[in-house]
């Protein structure tokens, strides 16, 4: 029995095995968390599979997970198919719809470097069926990338995403949450990755929405920023890197997927983190930062790609997480390493 967490140490299920719910996020219902991510138990970086479906953990004390199995299955039989093992699914993010008691599932679908798109499912339980309603979505018809979905008291929902690869978008859903209004606000505008922000992370805390980001750099970790508003919509004001002791300036070797607000604490927030790549932890973010940016400058001939060693094998079937709680200094957020912690730890 698992009594405490341990940030980038091999994560077992109730079982004995890996826990696969990678680029993933934490719901919690009637008493009980569900953690819920990409499926990359198949995921060797050699035989062509990108996912093996979307699978689902419970627990009640978030140290020991119980494998739920896969709610949404992969279609192998259908190579057209978002859901076919080759095609590149990411992130899935499920919310309820108190008005349709539906849980609502967004995938995102990488077709292409610049081309990206939405599938949407619904299901009447959280550990499904899911049935697809949207395939092939571009959302305000653009390119959308990383993305959080996040639930106002209210009921009104939000959906926060990379325009790829230029800017963050703040969307309002529709009522149902499976398409978007066509009202948006938009969000820091950078020039090229890895300066674009991916991998948004929402969450609200004492009348402030925060939103978590990080750097596109594909698996490769990069540093972390963190950006607060008033409102849903912004403006954003940008704070900075919360890994404030990070030297590597990989966010801990991490990529934050979610954050999750526990139950009964009175100010605890962990930021949920996947390391994809444990065995390229030699890599330095500057390198490859300059790598990118003479690529996008047309000059890659320039770059001596010797320096970053062999190409790695994106093995992520034993990709890590790292889940650390915040930190807050007033409204400031940062995130602290610690080899071992404890909700003990927290009021």
């Amino acid at each position: 029995m698992n009594k405490s967490f341990k940030p980038g140490q091999p994560w077992l299920d109730t079982d004995g095995n890996r826990i696969q719910a990678h680029g993933g996020s934490v719901i919690y219902i009637d008493g009980i968390y569900y953690w819920y991510g990409e499926n990359k138990e198949k995921t060797d970086g050699e035989n062509g599979i990108w996912h093996w479906g979307v699978k689902c953990y419970s627990s009640k004390d978030l140290y020991n997970w119980k494998d739920e199995g896969i709610i949404i299955s992969p279609e192998v039989d259908d190579e057209t198919s978002s859901l076919h093992p080759s095609a590149c699914m990411d992130r899935p993010h499920i919310i309820y719809n108190q008005r349709t008691k539906k849980y609502v599932c967004w995938l995102k679908i990488m077709n292409g470097f610049n081309e990206q798109t939405e599938t949407v499912l619904t299901a009447d339980n959280i550990l499904g069926p899911y049935t697809k309603v949207k395939e092939g979505l571009r959302p305000l018809g653009m390119s959308a990338g990383d993305f959080d979905l996040a639930v106002a008291p209210d009921g009104k929902a939000y959906y926060y995403f990379e325009r790829v690869h230029s800017e963050t978008i703040c969307a309002d859903l529709t009522d149902d949450y499976t398409d978007v209004t066509g009202y948006y606000s938009t969000h820091f505008p950078r020039v090229q990755p890895p300066y674009v922000r991916e991998a948004t992370a929402h969450f609200y805390r004492k009348g402030k929405h925060y939103l978590l980001t990080s750097g596109t750099t594909g698996y490769l970790p990069n540093p972390s920023e963190v950006a607060i508003a008033d409102t849903w919509h912004g403006p954003y004001t940008v704070q900075g890197n919360p890994h404030i002791d990070d030297t590597s300036k990989t966010s801990f070797h991490s990529q934050i997927s979610s954050v999750l607000k526990v139950e009964g604490k009175k100010d605890l927030y962990i930021a949920c983190a996947d390391r994809w790549l444990p065995n390229e932890m030699h890599r330095e973010y500057d390198t490859y930062a300059e790598m990118f940016d003479l690529i996008y400058q047309g000059r890659e001939n320039e770059f001596d790609f010797s320096r970053m060693g062999e190409t790695p094998v994106q093995n992520t079937s034993i990709a890590d997480y790292v889940w650390l709680p915040i930190r807050f200094e007033g409204e400031r957020a940062y995130i602290d390493w610690h080899d071992e912690w404890s909700l003990d730890d927290f009021e």
